[in-house]
């Protein structure tokens, strides 16, 4: 589609955004119910449809369940694939519920990526590099830098071992400011599992990202554009530090936040995407609904292409004034 039927021109970049798929070994259903590989399969079907070109998959953490080899082996098998068809950077983060040493065995291989102050940055895959030690250590926070075409995305391990809270240690906002003292060339993206926004159900405050203020003393004044996160199982949007963030739905699971706030709860329905729209001076986020609904309406095949055809004036007279 050539012609420019708004104000605004295409985005520069678009970045699929997932969360949260609690993949468990051999596809067992979690909570004995929720069929979470199934429902990924199924989000994945829906972005092949659409027919875009994202620049990356983002999936901000807890990918497994209880961090076993094989849930990782089955995510990677079925998402790789259509990461490649679509020509997307693929970027894990690392959750609450995923385990080090097999996130970084199962997603990265044998060299995965690692964090240690003394580190300085290696390439460990086309397009990334990530901050790793002469000797890994496989408990090390997995925080990786991504160069997408200018656009700099960052990768922050929030996970504590041992823990479902969230928090980042010294040596990672050490490595943090050191990376973003130099501006990338289209700003930054960050994305972190335990997002910095405050939330309804007040019982996740006991495992939100702790000491937030030192993460914003980071980020305030940087390049950075948006924050992306997951952790909550409901999408959401704030600010943090003067820059907006997003969190995604997961993709295997949502909260239900009609319940009582002191009886919370989780639904097998209601899962999401977004998409990151980035443009030259902003970053727009869409929530894009899972599942198989009946159409309320449609336009015709040829709609597109014959506004396309008219001029600006034209494409009101046609289409926004009322009949």
């Amino acid at each position: 589609m050539s012609a420019q039927f708004g104000q605004y021109p295409p985005a520069r970049q678009t970045i699929v955004h997932l969360s949260d798929p609690h993949f468990l070994g051999g596809n067992a259903p979690l909570y004995g119910v929720v069929d979470t590989e199934q429902h990924l399969a199924q989000t994945l079907e829906q972005i092949r449809a659409m027919q875009i070109h994202p620049s990356a998959f983002v999936f901000t953490g807890d990918l497994a369940d209880l961090g076993e080899p094989d849930a990782y082996a089955r995510l990677r098998a079925l998402v790789e694939p259509v990461a490649a068809d679509l020509g997307a950077q693929l970027i894990w983060l690392m959750g609450n519920h995923d385990e080090r040493a097999e996130f970084r065995a199962g997603l990265f291989g044998a060299a995965g990526s690692t964090h240690a102050s003394s580190s300085t940055p290696q390439t460990h895959a086309p397009g990334a590099s990530v901050s790793a030690s002469a000797q890994q250590v496989t408990d090390a926070p997995v925080d990786v830098v991504y160069d997408l075409g200018g656009l700099r995305f960052i990768g922050l391990d929030s996970s504590v071992p041992g823990w479902h809270h969230g928090a980042l240690a010294d040596e990672q906002l050490e490595w943090l400011a050191d990376v973003l003292s130099e501006p990338a060339e289209h700003g930054t993206i960050v994305g972190l599992h335990h997002p910095p926004v405050p939330s309804p159900l007040s019982f996740f405050d006991i495992l939100e990202l702790q000491e937030q203020h030192r993460l914003e003393s980071v980020l305030r004044g940087s390049d950075v554009r948006a924050i992306l996160g997951g952790h909550l199982h409901y999408s959401t949007h704030s600010v943090f530090a003067g820059i907006p963030v997003s969190v995604a739905a997961a993709t295997c699971y949502t909260m239900n936040l009609t319940r009582p706030l002191d009886h919370p709860g989780g639904v097998d329905g209601g899962q999401s995407f977004s998409l990151v729209h980035v443009y030259d001076d902003r970053v727009t986020f869409s929530t894009v609904p899972v599942g198989d609904y009946p159409p309320s309406n449609t336009f015709p095949a040829d709609f597109v292409e014959r506004m396309s055809r008219l001029t600006p004036a034209e494409r009101l007279e046609a289409f926004s004034r009322k009949r």
